[in-house]
């Protein structure tokens, strides 16, 4: 009896060693396309062109009030379709900083789970930093139902430094994250649900891939993880977490381009955290991500 346990263990054992050293393949399209929730690629059209909730565009007057929007771009001019300047076909135009905010409506187009919730986003981004952007922080996205630092993803550029930091916040619930109310200044920059490139690869003569994943969010522990990654390369993660993300869905915004200056392009949402390989994968394919929905 003891010899056939020994036998079974060694299998066992033998058989997670070898899935722990086996690579993992990465997604074919057809799995990225299944897991695809939301794209705007912004091809002569300002609507997404795959949604699984709302496609179209909005624009509100200030960032304190984003959820009274109106269809289409700003009436400032501030953003524009620009014409076969896109990672492929044409893009999205910040021109110059403004206080209206655009914005696609979150609900369906992020898979938001009350439980065990994961997903990926993905976009391009154009510009020199220190030369367009602006004083003041810059986020080019950012994704909430609430306030910036309540319930929130985003990818932001920094306000002082030089070069300018770019940086991913995955802010869970206020009170989950800063339970008694700290001040934000109190907070070292490791105790901040944040991670930050110092010298990131942004230029105005080339397209920067931009994308984080989440996951284990609304599990009732604090084991969420946060990877973002510039250029397919893993930049930083956070670990060990508070992942409740208590959500309104038909609240929550997905706003581009706050006081941003600069292109933005292929705009994706998946409902899983895509794997290194698949960041790659999709950061690689040759037409970008309308080849998935052919």
């Amino acid at each position: 009896m003891r010899s056939k346990e020994s036998h079974v263990f060694r299998l066992l054992l033998v058989a997670a060693l070898t899935l722990a050293v086996t690579p993992l393949r990465a997604a074919s399209k057809s799995e990225l396309r299944r897991s695809l929730t939301f794209f705007a690629g912004f091809d002569g059209s300002t609507s997404a062109r795959f949604a699984n909730g709302d496609p179209s565009i909005y624009t509100a007057k200030t960032i304190n009030h984003p959820r009274v929007g109106t269809p289409g771009l700003p009436s400032d001019g501030s953003a524009s379709i620009a014409k076969d300047q896109g990672r492929h076909g044409d893009a999205l135009r910040f021109g110059k900083k403004s206080n209206e905010i655009v914005f696609f409506k979150a609900a369906k187009n992020m898979d938001y789970r009350q439980s065990n919730w994961s997903g990926t986003v993905s976009l391009w981004l154009k510009l020199s930093p220190d030369e367009d952007l602006e004083p003041g922080y810059v986020d080019p996205l950012q994704i909430t139902t609430r306030e910036w630092n309540d319930g929130t993803f985003f990818v932001d550029f920094s306000k002082d430094e030089k070069p300018r930091h770019f940086r991913l916040g995955m802010f869970s619930d206020y009170k989950a994250w800063n339970p008694t109310d700290r001040k934000w200044e109190s907070f070292s920059d490791s105790e901040r649900p944040m991670v930050t490139v110092t010298h990131p690869p942004f230029r105005r003569d080339r397209w920067t891939h931009v994308a984080f994943t989440f996951e284990n969010l609304n599990t009732g522990k604090d084991n969420a993880i946060g990877r973002f990654y510039l250029d397919g390369k893993l930049q930083g993660e956070l670990t060990g977490r508070s992942g409740r993300f208590t959500w309104e869905t038909e609240k929550a915004l997905m706003m581009l381009g706050i006081y941003y200056t600069g292109l933005v392009d292929e705009f994706a949402v998946f409902n899983q955290a895509l794997t290194a390989k698949d960041i790659e994968k999709v950061r690689t394919l040759k037409k970008g991500i309308g080849e998935l929905l052919k």
